[in-house]
């Protein structure tokens, strides 16, 4: 951290510096990138505008940039409820998932007029891919309204007529189509596998109709990902097999072989449709986008040769890879960046930056993040990114150590990056210092790193969470009598349970949607997490201890510590009832609660005034304790 001069710095306690980074500017620098893909014409991308709280299609062109989307319509699937694949190019126009009827509509580019394709009002679609040859959409598409969920494989074409490609798996995700159309590959797992434990790889010619004739298939005990075909006809796909999600090629004897990469994650887990870490190029190159100790990395790679070319070093998050004849698109975030937009020259590496992520901050008033990588439990490291404080206009006192506040993220079987995250920052501005973790169990670290919550959630997580706040004690970068703990969803559950097994250690914490009781998240969850408590917990039938040891509402005693809870009142995933029981045992027990509602929020906030208010609210909690 820059110190200010003498004359210029504050002395208010770390923890109670002022600062012109108001919870409001936060929020509105939550600018985000999803789903891009173009032609040699254009460059389309989803576009998240905070300030109206929908998302929009982008084009830019050599000419400028333009929305497309018309008012009344917000771009975003739903399908898995996590969606990804709602937007595609698509001849003369492009087509996209409409978030308020889950319906595709096709938009031309002329006159940008929308003409809706699908009237299935029980069906949502997502991992839309435009098939040139027969003028469709293929798309995953979820049926709701019968017993059961069910998931297929479907085309669409431009008139609106719908053909089945693909039914009979619990899960499909990824489709994609060889350079001539003539074949089609994609991904489905079967219950009670989750697409990141095990999943099988599909492909199939295509008949004169356009529908799959006999289908091969490949994957045992291993997750597959993210297939696509060369220029030259080659079926790759990323697999984990020898440790890591790395790119293999089948050859022209069904056999498979590695292809030269890193030996470290070329892709995070596949929560969403149709995610594109890396792509096939013209002359056997590969781009490729990897992480190393949480960092990400892009290059071109030759897939004979092995020759690589690093791109875009400043950044350190990379996704949604796309590209035409001479340039590599991606979205991409670095410590200083929340979220960008790229176009990368295949000739000289030459970066243009075609759409940013804005910020009120200053360079002088970004933290950034220092990579951690700490002492465990079982003698075992895990890894994380500690902010310090930063604020130019305010410097921590002579010997004055900052309070914490510890990020445990969602998933959990998901990822923190090392790159500019406003809520963070909010932080950071009024002299804590953050300690955002990738504990066992997060992606990009290789899958024995993944499979270690498999049984232990809820107590590999926190042994985490503890060993952090020890960590950084010990190298006195904090406060450890002041220390915070927040979460949202699966991390609201560490969170809780991080209070359930040493509650002493925190002065107060704030859960979003938490997760407080694993029985009742189990009976209303929806089918593509329907057996992750099982994976995570275990069978509730086989292992009933489990479930009331690691239940933070069952073990709600063991609490002591002041808790902030934001809850959604339309949240399917964790119900209202299931917070609501957890303020209720902590009131009665006399903890210090709060408990802030949104009427119209699901799980995950999304309006913007509500986004302010949660920062605003749990900063005012922690000021109460600090």
């Amino acid at each position: 951290m820059n110190a200010p001069p003498e004359s210029s710095a504050r002395s208010e306690r770390a923890g109670r510096w002022r600062s012109d980074f108001s919870a409001a500017d936060a929020v509105a620098a939550g600018t985000d990138y999803a789903d891009l893909t173009c032609d040699e014409q254009r460059v389309l991308w989803v576009e998240f505008f905070p300030r109206e709280g929908r998302s929009a299609v982008v084009e830019w062109t050599p000419r400028g940039t333009r929305r497309l989307t018309p008012p009344g319509y917000s771009v975003r699937s739903r399908v898995y409820e996590y969606g990804g694949g709602a937007l595609c190019l698509a001849g003369d126009g492009l087509v996209f998932v409409n978030e308020a009827d889950q319906q595709l509509y096709h938009q031309r580019f002329d006159d940008l007029s929308c003409t809706q394709l699908s009237c299935a009002v029980d069906c949502r679609y997502g991992g839309l891919v435009f098939d040139p040859v027969h003028r469709r959409i293929i798309a995953v598409e979820e049926q709701h309204g019968g017993s059961e969920v069910a998931h297929r494989l479907v085309a669409i074409d431009l008139r609106g007529i719908r053909h089945l490609l693909a039914e009979g798996a619990d899960f499909y995700n990824s489709p994609c189509l060889s350079p001539d159309g003539q074949r089609l590959a994609w991904i489905e797992w079967q219950r009670p596998e989750l697409p990141w434990t095990s999943s099988t790889l599909c492909w199939a010619r295509l008949d004169s109709q356009g529908l799959p004739g006999d289908v091969e298939r490949m994957g045992h005990d291993e997750s597959l990902q993210q297939p696509l075909f060369s220029d030259r006809g080659e079926l790759l796909c990323l697999t984990d097999r020898t440790g890591h999600w790395q790119p293999w090629r089948q050859l022209a004897d069904q056999q498979w072989q590695l292809l030269p990469s890193r030996a470290a994650d070329h892709a995070p887990a596949p929560w969403q449709l149709t995610p594109r870490h890396y792509l096939a190029l013209p002359d056997a190159w590969l781009a490729l986008s990897w992480s190393e100790q949480g960092y990400g990395r892009l290059a071109l790679r030759h897939a004979d040769r092995g020759e690589e070319r690093l791109l875009a070093q400043g950044y350190t998050r990379f996704r949604g890879l796309a590209c035409n004849s001479n340039s590599l698109f991606c979205l991409a975030s670095s410590p200083d960046c929340s979220a960008a937009v790229l176009r990368i020259s295949l000739d000289s590496g030459e970066v243009r930056v075609l759409a940013q992520a804005s910020s009120t901050l200053g360079s002088e008033d970004i933290s950034r993040p220092e990579p951690m990588a700490y002492p465990t439990a079982q003698q075992e490291i895990a890894h994380g990114f500690h902010y310090p404080p930063c604020n130019s206009q305010a410097r921590l006192a002579t010997d004055e150590l900052p309070p914490l506040v510890i990020f445990t993220h969602g998933g959990p079987t998901s990822a923190c990056y090392p790159v500019l995250d406003n809520r963070i920052q909010y932080w950071t501005q009024r002299g804590f210092a953050v300690a955002d973790l990738n504990y066992r169990g997060s992606v990009g670290f290789g899958r024995a790193y993944r499979q270690r919550l498999q049984g232990n959630w809820g107590v590999t997580d926190v042994e985490d969470v503890l060993a952090a706040i020890e960590h950084l004690a010990q190298q006195k970068l904090i406060d450890p009598q002041r220390v915070f703990i927040r979460g949202q969803s699966a991390g609201g559950f560490t969170t809780l349970n991080s209070l359930v097994s040493a509650s002493e250690r925190f002065r107060a914490a704030a859960s979003l949607y938490g997760v407080s009781d694993p029985l009742q998240l189990r009976a209303v969850t929806h089918k593509f997490e329907a057996d992750y408590i099982d994976w995570l917990i275990g069978d509730p039938h086989e292992q009933p201890e489990r479930y009331q040891q690691r239940s933070p509402l069952a073990q709600a005693a063991a609490i002591s510590t002041p808790t902030i809870f934001f809850q959604g009142m339309q949240d399917a995933v964790v119900l209202p009832s299931q917070t609501e029981q957890m303020v209720a045992v902590l009131e009665e027990q006399g903890v210090a609660v709060q408990y802030v509602r949104f009427e119209e929020e699901r799980h995950g906030f999304r309006q913007p005034a509500n986004l302010q208010q949660v920062l605003e609210n749990e900063l005012d909690f922690y000021h109460n304790y600090l």
